[in-house]
């Protein structure tokens, strides 16, 4: 038994290695394509290695026996946004063809609707495949973010920061940590992102138009982070009482 789940446990961390060589493969691609710098292939490279590292790491400690279905469309989003990311920073010395960025990035965002139907319908829904969906979305937003406010202006960076943000302050009020009912509403919102920062990064509209785009994303990010903060401050004010309660019980007893 010990040999199949040391076999079984190398099989899953091949899959992140297979991941990391698809993502060089799609870098030549592109570097092959529009003649990408140094930027863009560095910061392309360190993106999968990052990943290969990260996921590689969290494979371990969750001891999952399979990769799963659900996980590989991540995978596949995530080489996508290593793409994208290895865009934008060539971006900073050459603009990117507009057809190949809103490609790359078109396709992540549509699959960010594949890998959650794919967990439920397959029944392999884990904790660990709900946080590298969440990660490669929030990391997908941050770059986005940075592209667009090199047009826009540099408060473009308050959408794709602010979840980090959010998860620094968790480390000093615990409270943050607690976990939140479901939302359509948060998940419509946390969806638009990536719509319409895609658009204004496209620059196919006019300047100002594009700035009431971004605006209207970070508008909309500030009421959901707030009405979420605001829940979470609200029942940390009251969660100590019912725990209180059944301690006092359970010593009467």
């Amino acid at each position: 038994m010990a040999l199949n789940n040391s076999y079984d446990a190398r099989l899953v961390q091949q899959e992140t290695a297979v991941g990391a060589g698809v993502q060089v493969l799609l870098l030549a691609l592109i570097g092959t394509a529009i003649g990408m710098g140094p930027a863009g292939w560095l910061t392309g490279l360190a993106f999968a290695i990052a990943t290969w590292a990260v996921l590689s790491r969290a494979l371990h400690r969750s001891r999952l026996r399979s990769f799963g279905a659900a996980n590989r469309v991540t995978l596949g989003r995530a080489i996508l946004v290593g793409g994208v990311t290895a865009l934008v920073a060539d971006s900073f010395q050459d603009s990117p063809p507009v057809t190949l960025f809103v490609g790359l990035t078109a396709v992540a965002l549509i699959l960010d609707g594949v890998d959650g139907k794919v967990a439920r319908r397959t029944g392999t829904s884990t904790p660990l495949g709900a946080r590298f969906d969440m990660e490669v979305d929030a990391f997908l937003i941050l770059v986005l973010s940075v592209y667009v406010s090199m047009a826009i202006g540099p408060w473009v960076l308050l959408i794709g920061g602010m979840r980090y943000v959010f998860v620094a302050a968790a480390r000093v009020w615990p409270w943050l940590n607690a976990a939140l009912p479901p939302s359509t509403a948060r998940k419509t919102v946390a969806a638009l992102q990536g719509v319409l920062l895609l658009v204004a990064g496209a620059d196919l509209l006019p300047h100002l138009v594009n700035v009431g785009v971004a605006a209207l994303a970070l508008g909309l990010l500030v009421w959901s982070f707030g009405r979420d903060v605001l829940w979470l401050l609200r029942t940390s004010r009251v969660r100590p009482a019912h725990i209180e309660q059944p301690t006092r019980e359970l010593v009467a007893q």
